[in-house]
């Protein structure tokens, strides 16, 4: 189920495939998920989900030592049919689409003061996309966002993070029955930011959820989108566009949880990394439980390392508790420039430099037309121009 893969000096490539009887991706964690901070030991860099993170660059996000001082405004700009509200967090809202699986998770969870909620109305169909705004301001913040659309509502949310901050937060989304949601997540930090966010999906019976995360700037960022469902007929589909720049540490990790019967998902995330130090970390785990038969799920990472010095991790891995699936794979692969294109294009009178480029913005082509918003197509297009005038 793995495909052969091209993996260049300064990056990893690994992956596994495991049928077991008892056995869920959560045994790879420290501590069991949970909302409590002190279920979690403080991590050293030894443990499985953190061995790839520079702790002593998270601002001391991990150890309890980041002490918020309300760096970040969050505004909401939502269409007709849209319900936004501000709410403590004794609210019973809050939570249901899934619990921390980390220690910063958990921080976050503990520490938010109040979170907001938007909420698009049984059947509302938005011709205008939600906008959310995350800038920071140079302090410690802890967030928390619920977007949650009931039956048969169907929703395009743009969440934006620019500025400089320290944020740890978590953002669920929760889908009713036949609900359609779009997410655009785009990290757009200045390069000393630190971020780091665990994203909860919860579909319903028959719904379909679309998360395009996009990631460019800050010092440090750490997601992990989690998927699970809460009836059949759920689909899921994870995009994922990337762009490490020299000293740059950025690092996804998916866990696509197939807990119900005849549900989808298919995750494809793409990187391109230049400059010393660029660090890029792509972890896919999927759990396809006993339970959920007729399973169609599949994975892709793939990685372009633009000059010397970048490193990439990518580890997919699948999880298989029945044999009754549809189909169940995943592929991972790293490598430099494609020289034959190169060639093509330079023989038709492309210059090297322009053909390099074309190259890249094909790479990374696919993911971009998935957004279907022109004005942020447009200025990613315009972020990588500006990423690849700096190597090619």
């Amino acid at each position: 189920m793995a495909e052969a893969q091209n993996t260049p000096a300064g990056s990893t490539t690994a992956g596994s495939i495991a049928v077991a009887a008892e056995s869920t991706v959560a045994t790879r964690m420290s501590a069991p998920p949970s909302f409590d901070v002190a279920d979690f030991p403080v991590p050293h860099g030894r443990e499985e989900e953190w061995r790839f993170t520079p702790l002593e660059r998270l601002r001391g996000l991990h150890d309890g030592t980041a002490v918020a001082t309300g760096g970040v405004k969050v505004a909401i700009d939502a269409p007709d049919g849209v319900t936004v509200e501000t709410v403590g967090r004794d609210d019973s809202r809050l939570g249901k689409a899934g619990t921390p699986v980390d220690r910063v998770a958990a921080q976050a969870y503990s520490s938010f003061e109040q979170a907001s909620v938007v909420t698009v109305a049984k059947e509302a169909v938005l011709t205008e996309p939600v906008r959310i705004t995350v800038h920071g301001e140079g302090g410690v913040a802890y967030g928390h966002q619920l977007i949650q659309l009931e039956a048969f509502a169907e929703a395009v949310v743009v969440i934006d993070h620019t500025g400089d901050a320290v944020l740890a937060a978590n953002v669920d989304y929760v889908l009713g029955d036949g609900a359609k949601l779009t997410v655009v997540s785009v990290q757009d930090w200045d390069d000393t930011a630190v971020h780091v966010g665990q994203h909860n999906a919860l579909i319903g019976r028959d719904a379909s959820f679309k998360s395009i995360v996009v990631t460019f700037g800050g010092d440090v960022v750490r997601l992990h989108p989690r998927v699970a469902y809460a009836a059949p007929g759920g689909e899921a589909e994870l995009f994922g566009l990337y762009f490490t720049d020299k000293g740059q540490h950025q690092e996804h990790r998916l866990l696509v949880d197939h807990n119900t019967p005849h549900c989808k998902s298919n995750a494809v995330y793409k990187g391109a990394l230049q400059g010393d130090g660029a660090h890029a970390v792509w972890i896919g785990d999927v759990l396809i439980q006993a339970a959920a038969e007729g399973t169609d799920t599949y994975e892709m990472n793939r990685n372009l390392v633009l000059t010397d010095g970048a490193r990439v991790d990518s580890v997919p891995n699948l999880e298989i508790e029945t044999g009754e699936i549809v189909g169940a794979g995943h592929a991972s692969a790293t490598g430099r420039f494609d020289d034959e294109q190169l060639f093509y294009l330079q023989s038709r009178g492309i210059p090297a430099e322009e053909a390099r480029r074309l190259v890249v913005r094909g790479f990374f082509a696919e993911l971009v037309q998935q957004i279907g918003l022109p004005d942020v197509e447009a200025r990613l297009l315009e972020k990588i121009e500006t990423e690849l005038k700096a190597s090619v």
